[in-house]
């Protein structure tokens, strides 16, 4: 029998011909590795140029101010860039850095508004830091407020745009700035819009207010804070002059309510937290760059437009009157109420001492008829009002306020000293300035005439 054929020779090719083939897949996929790994980092640099070019940096970038507070209420804070970057942090600094000695490092919340744009440019022209917050919203005009914003912005003073209950943004303004000092005038205001929209007076003057202090329990040091209250916490009080010890528990409207409850809050916090707080319950402020929903103001537009007035008086046939208080006293109030606050005694949230609690009236003591300031203004605007003299109807409105500035006085010198006929006076050279007008209206000659026609 033949022997078997040798295959070992065979097999021995076989597997050399299959290492052969694996060397090759191997040697090709390591060239292929270097190859695509190459060409992703060529890639990489490629795009990273292009959005190099196209694109400013993170650090530098500012956002459109109309989109900041939704830019600023994300989760972006620890990043660089977008509402929290150097840059935009940058910006904080230099606008909240006091320019004299011992100066106030002041957060003014409601700083787009009437009094705190005043309030601002006061502080911030003595030398001390300024930094706004504000939420732009609509109850009146934005355009009013973003127009005080660019004068506020040419004295250096920054403003945030965001909201009071927005915690993140708050807390991170807190850790880039070290305030000594809040002047919180944030507030949903007017009487009768709270028929309207009730939740956003619950919203701003009672969560808002809570938020704040909450932040500012925190803070290390606390600051201290001066807040407006409301002259509406007197409701229907029959006491008058008003004074700040008289009754507050007879609120005539839901904004009354909302800032007598402002009032109870800031003792709660005061009494544990150890927050020093002063409030200040205005007067019918009025004066240039005004609320527009404010009688003075739209009696202006309406006489100028030969539209006719509603001339309210009282359910048993009186003038109803206002303490109409000009803004430049009301500033100087604030200023006084910040310059004699005492320090927070809270350290980490715990109260370590008694702490300063006050509340001030800050009115003209003058209470005028508002026929009066009709018949001021249609002389100063050299038009005649057409009246529609009706009764008040149950909207909340009190019918007079009358305002002792005695404690005030004493304690950081308040005193008033402009009487309606002038400050409507600078109102209506400042609203003809800022709309536009010249028809009908007196020239400035004629202005002063009227001014000494009311003075005497």
């Amino acid at each position: 029998m033949a022997p078997p054929p040798d295959t070992s020779k065979t097999v021995k090719l076989e597997r050399y011909n299959s290492y052969v083939r694996r060397l090759h897949f191997t040697t090709l996929l390591h060239s292929s590795s270097k190859f695509f790994f190459r060409a992703t980092i060529l890639i990489a640099l490629v795009l990273i140029l292009f959005f190099t070019l196209n694109h400013p940096p993170l650090s530098d970038y500012d956002p459109p101010h109309h989109h900041r507070h939704v830019l600023l209420s994300t989760s972006l804070f620890p990043s660089v860039g977008v509402g929290g970057g150097a840059s935009w942090e940058k910006q904080l600094r230099h606008s909240a850095t006091p320019r004299r000695p011992n100066g106030f490092t002041v957060l003014v919340t409601g700083a787009a508004g009437f009094v705190g744009s005043h309030c601002s440019l006061a502080l911030k022209k003595r030398g001390d830091g300024v930094l706004g917050l504000d939420n732009f919203n609509d109850y009146y005009d934005p355009t009013l407020k973003r127009d005080r914003r660019k004068l506020l912005q040419k004295h250096q003073i920054f403003i945030v745009e965001g909201d009071l209950n927005d915690t993140p943004l708050l807390n991170k303004l807190f850790d880039v700035v070290p305030f000594t000092h809040v002047l919180h005038l944030a507030a949903q205001a007017g009487v009768r819009y709270a028929m309207m929209n009730p939740q956003s007076y619950v919203a701003s003057n009672v969560a808002g207010f809570i938020n704040l202090l909450e932040v500012c329990k925190s803070a290390n040091p606390q600051p201290s804070i001066v807040w407006a209250s409301s002259s509406s916490v007197y409701g229907l009080n029959t006491d008058v002059p008003f004074s700040e010890s008289d009754r507050t528990d007879q609120p005539a409207s839901l904004y009354a309510a909302t800032k007598k409850a402002g009032e109870e809050i800031a003792h709660t916090y005061n009494h544990i937290y150890g927050l020093a707080l002063t409030g200040l319950r205005f007067f019918t402020v009025y004066g240039p760059w005004g609320r527009p929903d404010m009688a003075y103001f739209f009696f202006t537009k309406d006489i100028l437009q030969g539209k006719p007035i509603d001339v309210y008086k009282t359910q048993d046939e009186k003038e109803v009157a206002r303490d109409f208080t000009y803004i430049d006293d009301v500033v100087k109030g604030c200023l006084g109420a910040l310059d004699t606050a005492e320090k927070s005694t809270g350290s980490g949230g715990k109260k370590k001492g008694p702490a300063q609690l006050r509340v001030y009236n800050l009115g003209n003591t003058s209470p005028v008829p508002v026929g009066r300031l009709v018949s001021i203004l249609e002389n100063l605007l050299n038009t005649k009002a057409k009246k529609h003299v009706i009764r008040m109807p149950r909207n909340g409105d009190v019918p007079y306020t009358h305002a002792n500035v005695s404690l005030a006085y004493k304690d950081f010198g308040y005193r008033p000293t402009t009487d309606l006929a002038s400050g409507l006076r600078k109102f209506v050279k400042w609203y003809v300035s800022y709309y536009g007008i010249q028809s009908r209206v007196k020239k400035e000659k004629g202005l002063n005439n009227a001014h000494a026609e009311e003075s005497s």
